[in-house]
């Protein structure tokens, strides 16, 4: 395929509420449920006594309360699962309307019981679903009942939490409506003239109806004025569910981007007799994508590189469980380091998460699976080491996996971010499961992967299973392009795998950029995992057929753990509490068109014997506390052309120009106190952008900024940073002291994140070590409005309160 154009207009609401309910009248669901660690089949009857059960709010994952334990498996990051259950009792008042629950994930195995009766199972714990719940209610009081059974804890290569984590939804609504998921868009041409936007909906009837049933259409401005709007009959009054298709044409059209992410609003109304009976809001972005084996990537004509991270769904102390205010801010990190892609490793993940980076402006590579037909290695002693386990989600894949990629497309075919589906991650993993006479051959040279193992399943099964799931993928959205992220390339270009997608993507595989690329000339290819190091980047930047890389990871994550201690895996550009790490600095000099410097040191041996003497480090840390005289490598991060180093004013580090092959400057300068300063110029001298760094004294306070002081009572997150500063207020980098926590009013402490990777205590209560002198602290407001009072204090040192309002 020499050329894909794909012309999208897709939908994002600004919240779950109309993005994801798609009809009805929904409220979330997430109050006044109770909770169990315990496994009973009485648990779902609604006269059983759970008095004593734990009251919460969810979103909920018992994992993270856990305690780390080097018993339990590497892979889910030495935390546990189990078999819980929640109960909830409720009333309904009007029982005449249908009610339906929905729930955004469960994690996992869940089975939904409402008065007794069995709703529903859905063994995937990342996809969303539905139940209708009409034929079981009554009028009064009902017990729903939720067991999760997460009992194959080790079941995932990373930390996947347990329990109901994402929002719960109860939607009411009429016989006939709009049928879940039901309203989709894609644009048939845009121009800069005009926008033909096709618009399909589906309207479910329980019954037989003899209303008169219209469709009718409109879509907004950001502005309120009215763009485009059409109306059509409902053809068919039968019962079941009838697909329309509308054409709206925009005039003048806005294009969303990256820089400017602009968004329109569509109203879908469902009229009965001329009276509306249903409907939904969403918001529509209007952009096109083309994807060229030669060319690479262009989002609305524009050739560009997607400057992409992989993320999971954890938020380290907080687990799976994260507030919409979390990803807010780590997504707003993520851009003021560069990144404008997203990749959703390796699942649906929550709706607000597409939501914020439709509105915030990234591309969004949306994936289904990480394992097929077969079980991978989960490790379960450290990462890649011990013997393995087996467990995974391969028991329910030949039962599920076409449903659960229809409804991942479904689901967040309306995102304006989505730009690719993925239908895996690396199920091509040669003798993981899949092998092929190939790794016996001397075109592949990648030891690590051992041989042929003919006992081994087939890898030909590969290409026969994507081309089943680029099937559910088409059937519900010809819009966007399908990829699958390959890691094993040689085996997999002996499979109809490549050839069943659109797009290509290479986990790890830059060697085979060239030669690929030679050997199918129409394949389009691009880096759908790498490392972070300038060489991967270096393949995309200086190849115009290599469209973009995803960078293995975002952030740091729970799981894949080393051996004892460690949380996860510390490969993120952001660490647990999404604040930059020198990675991510050195990764903005490559990525941010905006002129940036960054400093960073470690101490250099100097003895002839010492091997290493040339490495340059794109991990220091912005440190300045060494022995005074010891010899200190400075490295300096920046895109200015060439730089240089000042101590206290004084010329300490010649000016020397910016390498391209490494990407880094660097001085050798014995340590003297005070304040380091580089200061990245032009080829003439004039500075363009500067970083310091400041030697600091003794541990003397506690600093903490709240990210905001006025929150809603809707249970809102703030964050605040709390620091170990000196007499003078600068940053203790190298302490390490305890801190409390405590809260006066109508708030909560969800956790204190110190985001060191090694430390295994206690992070289910109010008190933990600083890490470079920083933790970040997240607040949640408690549904009522008052005065909120956050105290930080730590034995020797000044403490500091922080004050909030909460409002209704």
């Amino acid at each position: 395929m020499s050329a894909i154009i794909v012309f999208v207009a897709m939908m994002l609401s600004s919240s779950s509420l109309r993005a994801q309910v798609s009809f009805g009248n929904a409220g979330k669901f997430n109050d006044g449920w109770l909770f169990k660690l315990a496994d009973d089949s009485a648990f779902m009857q609604p006269s059983y006594d759970d008095a004593e059960w734990r009251e919460l709010i969810l979103p909920h994952d018992w994992s993270v309360e856990g305690q780390l334990s080097p018993t339990l498996a590497s892979c889910t990051g030495y935390l546990p699962g189990g078999i819980g259950w929640y109960r909830k009792h409720f009333r309904i008042t009007d029982a005449a309307t249908r009610h339906y629950i929905y729930f955004e994930g469960v994690y996992n195995r869940s089975e939904v019981y409402l008065n007794g009766h069995l709703l529903g199972k859905r063994p995937n714990g990342y996809v969303s679903f539905l139940y209708d719940m009409t034929p079981y209610l009554k009028e009064g009081d009902n017990v729903l009942a939720v067991r999760v059974d997460h009992s194959r804890y080790a079941d995932s290569r990373w930390y996947t939490g347990s329990g109901i984590y994402r929002d719960v939804w109860l939607v009411s609504a009429p016989d006939t409506h709009i049928a879940q998921w039901g309203v989709g868009w894609y644009t048939v041409s845009l121009t800069d003239r005009q926008a033909v936007v096709a618009v399909d909906v589906e309207v479910e009837k329980h019954k037989a109806t003899v209303d008169k049933l219209e469709l009718r259409v409109a879509l907004y401005a950001a502005d309120g004025s009215m763009v485009a709007q059409r109306r059509v009959r409902v053809s068919d009054g039968r019962k079941g569910i009838t697909k329309e298709k509308l054409r709206l044409k925009v005039f003048g059209p806005r294009r969303w981007n990256l820089d400017e992410p602009y968004l329109y609003t569509l109203k879908t109304d469902l009229m009965a007799d001329g009276q509306r009976i249903d409907g939904s809001e969403t918001r529509v972005g209007l952009r096109t994508l083309e994807f060229d084996a030669d060319k690479g990537f262009a989002l609305n004509g524009n050739r560009m590189k997607v400057k992409g991270v992989c993320l999971h769904h954890d938020a380290g102390v907080l687990g799976a469980a994260v507030p919409p205010e979390v990803w807010e801010r780590r997504l707003k990190n993520l851009k003021g380091i560069g990144v404008n892609a997203i990749r959703m490793s390796h699942n649906p993940q929550a709706p607000v998460l597409y939501e914020l980076c439709s509105r915030l402006g990234f591309l969004v590579m949306d994936e289904v699976s990480d394992e097929w037909e077969f079980p991978k290695r989960k490790w379960m002693e450290g990462w890649n080491v011990g013997t393995p386990n087996y467990d995974g989600s391969y028991d329910f894949f030949e039962e599920w996996i076409e449903r659960d990629v229809t409804d991942m497309v479904r689901r967040d075919r309306n995102h304006t971010c989505i730009f690719l589906w993925s239908i895996g991650n690396e199920v091509d993993y040669p003798n993981d499961p899949y092998s092929h006479p190939i790794l016996d051959g001397a075109k592949i040279n990648q030891p690590m992967f051992g041989g042929y193992k003919p006992d081994a399943p087939d890898a030909m099964r590969i290409g026969v299973i994507a081309k089943r799931l680029v099937a559910c993928v088409r059937a519900v959205d010809t819009s966007r392009s399908v990829t699958g992220a390959l890691a094993g390339v040689v085996m997999s270009n002996e499979t109809d795998y490549p050839d069943a997608v659109d797009v290509v993507g290479y986990n790890y595989t830059e060697n085979r950029y060239d030669q690929d690329h030679a050997t199918y000339p129409r394949r389009v290819i691009y880096g759908s995992e790498t490392g972070s190091g300038i060489e991967a980047w270096h393949a995309v930047r200086d190849r115009d057929f290599i469209f973009g890389q995803f960078i293995w990871t975002g952030t740091d994550y729970l799981g894949e753990s080393g051996r004892w201690p460690s949380r996860g895996l510390y490969t993120g550009l952001l660490d647990f509490g999404s604040f930059p790490k020198p990675r991510a600095h050195f990764r903005t000099s490559l990525w941010c068109d905006s002129p940036v410097t960054y400093i960073g040191t470690y101490p250099i041996r100097t003895d002839s014997r010492y091997s290493d003497r040339t490495f340059l480090s794109p991990d220091a840390w912005d440190i300045w506390n060494y022995d005074e005289g010891q010899i200190i490598r400075v490295v300096c991060y920046t895109n200015a052309p060439q730089a240089h180093l000042l101590l206290d004013g004084e010329q300490v580090g010649e000016m020397k120009p910016y390498d391209d092959k490494t990407g880094i400057i660097f001085w050798d300068i014995p340590f003297r106190p005070g304040e380091l300063r580089a200061e990245g110029c032009d080829v003439r001298g004039k500075v363009l952008s500067s970083y310091s760094i400041k030697t600091s004294g003794r541990p003397y306070a506690i600093r903490a900024t709240a990210d905001r002081t006025v929150l809603s009572a809707d249970y809102a997150t703030a964050h605040i940073t709390v620091e170990v500063v000196d007499e003078e207020g600068t940053v203790v980098k190298l302490g390490d002291n305890e801190i409390t926590c405590t809260i006066e009013g109508p708030a909560r402490l969800l956790g204190l994140e110190g985001s060191n990777n090694s430390d295994m205590g206690d992070y289910t209560d109010n008190r933990h070590r600083v890490y470079h002198g920083r933790l970040l602290a997240y607040v949640q407001t408690t549904g009522r409005k008052g005065k909120v009072k956050v105290r930080f204090t730590s034995p020797l040192l000044k403490g500091m309160e922080v004050y909030m309002e909460v409002r209704e």
